[in-house]
């Protein structure tokens, strides 16, 4: 059961540690951090599911609720907040969110919820099912642990495979250092951000034909990298 899911979390943290774990489950993730993007996003993207932070700039989340359930896309909203009053939850129900979880909470119990509302949404029944993410000749397979590059195996570190998954999860978004050191966290000892600029190193040795001029590892000067490429 693979889907896509808007990830709206003014937290960058919380919303990365959000972002990894629906990675894990073979689910592929777009982040957004105001309630105004996140409008967009589900407007171009149509995911299959909202994990939608309360306490957004911008547009807060019973805004963001409120428009989405006033358009002609039914799109699951899970509500996520630091805000336990009754009165708040009753107020996004009455909006129409699926479900509703407070914070301090497991990401474990966060993927069960996001199970549970999927499943009984029935948005499940137009999702991929195979969890390989493919981007740019690459094939990333979260749950074998396993990478392709134009169907050639390739071997990687647990921080590389993180990267690349992150990465072939939202081909063309420029990740600064700061996020890409964040995917490797638990896998990584290195603790600073220019480790990240060896990774990407070592990957262009791997999966670039001529890795002093990349095609597809892309440096973004002043932001960070790229996968690009596209989807197939």
């Amino acid at each position: 059961m693979c889907a896509h899911v808007l990830v709206a979390e003014d937290d960058e943290m919380q919303a990365e540690l959000i972002r990894r774990s629906l990675l894990a489950e073979g689910h592929s993730a777009t982040v957004v951090h105001d309630g105004a993007a996140a409008l967009d996003a589900a407007r171009r993207l149509r995911p299959d599911l909202v994990v939608l932070d309360l306490m957004l700039p911008v547009v807060d989340g019973f805004g963001v609720c409120r428009v989405l359930r006033g358009g002609e896309e039914d799109i699951p909203v899970l509500m996520l907040t630091a805000r336990s009053e009754e009165d708040d939850v009753l107020l996004g129900l009455e909006l129409g969110a699926d479900d509703y979880m407070t914070k301090p909470y497991s990401p474990r119990e966060l993927m069960a919820r996001i199970r549970t509302v999927l499943r009984r949404s029935g948005r499940t029944a137009g999702v991929r099912e195979d969890p390989v993410v493919r981007a740019a000749g690459l094939a990333v397979d979260p749950e074998r642990h396993e990478v392709r590059c134009d169907g050639v195996p390739v071997e990687c570190t647990p921080a590389e495979f993180q990267i690349l998954l992150a990465m072939a999860a939202e081909p063309e978004r420029v990740f600064t250092r700061r996020q890409l050191l964040q995917c490797t966290r638990g896998f990584d000892r290195a603790s600073t951000e220019r480790a990240v600029d060896v990774h990407i190193m070592n990957l262009r040795k791997k999966i670039e034909a001529d890795p002093r001029r990349p095609v597809r590892l892309l440096t973004v000067f002043g932001v960070g990298y790229k996968l690009s490429g596209g989807r197939p």
